[in-house]
């Protein structure tokens, strides 16, 4: 017997946005059973630091779903055909009107793995430009934060976004164990 689990499924529902299944799973002991699935679109965000890596752009905004107000970096779903790092790029220049010149690919990740199938995709943008005004509205109110001030948010959870901990406690880390840091 393989020490892989085998499934097989069905959509319940889908739109655009998610797409409810129904797998019939066998695990490695030979166990089987049905599991819902979620499969959501893919999405990608990036840290965009200053040009001394000691400020990160953020939006601080309300998300209706969980009801909390909070930071988060620039980010969005991946369109049809688009590279995860350009949609990256676009949405940061989209959202807060600066260009980004280097783009470093952090990881991609699944943020809930055992039920919900979404690659996130994780960038830090470093050199940025400022090109104009943002052309979307809706994606709250964007500053420079200071990364020293980063762990403090974290901790009163004013950060929850999944990609948004993940890229900046990427950008801590390395800050942290570099010589300079």
């Amino acid at each position: 017997m393989s020490n892989r689990s085998r499934s097989s499924g069905r959509t319940i529902y889908e739109n655009r946005w998610v797409c409810l299944g129904k797998a019939d799973i066998t695990t490695p002991s030979g166990s089987r059973f049905e599991h819902h699935t979620v499969t959501l679109p893919s999405a990608a965000m990036i840290a965009v630091l200053d040009h001394g890596d000691e400020n990160v752009l953020m939006s601080y905004r309300h998300r209706f779903v969980p009801d909390v107000w909070g930071w988060e970096l620039p980010g969005g779903l991946l369109e049809t055909g688009e590279a995860p790092e350009d949609t990256a790029v676009r949405e940061a220049e989209e959202e807060t009107g600066y260009r980004v010149g280097s783009v470093e690919h952090v990881v991609t990740f699944e943020p809930m793995i055992g039920t919900v199938r979404s690659p996130h995709h994780v960038f830090v943008g470093r050199t940025p430009e400022r090109v104009g005004d943002p052309s979307e509205f809706d994606e709250g109110r964007f500053e420079w934060v200071p990364m020293a001030k980063v762990p403090e948010l974290i901790a009163v959870g004013q950060i929850q976004s999944s990609g948004t901990l993940i890229a900046l406690l990427h950008v801590l880390t390395n800050r942290s164990s570099s010589p300079a840091g």
